[in-house]
């Protein structure tokens, strides 16, 4: 694996995913009780649709073409406002960050973290499939990470939920690795997911951002 994919995907890279629980918090206040479940749901869906639109931001920056399109494709199947704000959000902290490590190309201030780490790997030469497993690893991260903090967990138990979801990280990076157009992003949507991030937007009582 490239050695920027080892340092993108450290849960202590400071980018605000400590504010994260992708999604988890307001799961468990609606009754979820099936961690793993959720992990497999999350990866064919939302982060699937951030993969692919990283993949493709890839492919376009390298052969020198804009990436409003993408960015389009991208919002289109992200309906809910409150997810769109937070990817945007995780975006500008990437940002701030990696550009001052790497020369990247310019992108807009308002771009959302795929978008960003797609220019990211274009910067660094990180191989598309590694870009992959890194959106795929960070989001089984952020949600194991959150459950330790929101319940009473031994913690080998949450690394065990994501050992036992690389197998489905295996299935994601086959399936987008290759994409290069925006009409080519899986239109992936899970409505529930979806409508905790906006019920959790509008709450005061919650640990995490999102």
């Amino acid at each position: 694996m490239h050695p920027v994919a080892l340092l993108l995907s450290d849960a202590r890279l400071p980018v605000a995913g400590h504010t994260q629980s992708g999604g988890l918090e307001p799961a468990l206040a609606a009754g979820l009780d099936d961690v793993p479940g959720y992990l497999a749901l999350r990866l064919a869906t939302v982060t699937r649709t951030e993969a692919a639109t990283a993949v493709v931001t890839l492919a376009h920056l390298q052969r020198g073409e804009g990436i409003d399109a993408v960015y389009d494709a991208w919002a289109a199947r992200t309906p809910s406002a409150a997810m769109r704000e937070t990817s945007r959000e995780l975006g500008r902290a990437l940002w701030r960050l990696a550009s001052r490590l790497w020369p990247l190309p310019p992108l807009p201030a308002w771009m959302p973290r795929p978008v960003v780490l797609g220019a990211v790997a274009v910067a660094c030469d990180l191989p598309a499939e590694d870009l992959v497993r890194v959106i795929g690893y960070d989001d089984l991260q952020t949600v194991a990470s959150a459950a330790l903090k929101l319940r009473p967990l031994d913690p080998a138990v949450a690394t065990g939920w994501v050992v036992a979801a690389l197998p489905l990280l295996d299935q994601l990076a086959s399936s987008v690795t290759g994409l290069a157009r925006p009409e080519e992003i899986p239109a992936t949507g899970a409505p529930w997911i979806e409508q905790l991030a906006e019920t959790h937007a509008a709450t005061s009582r919650r640990l995490f951002r999102a």
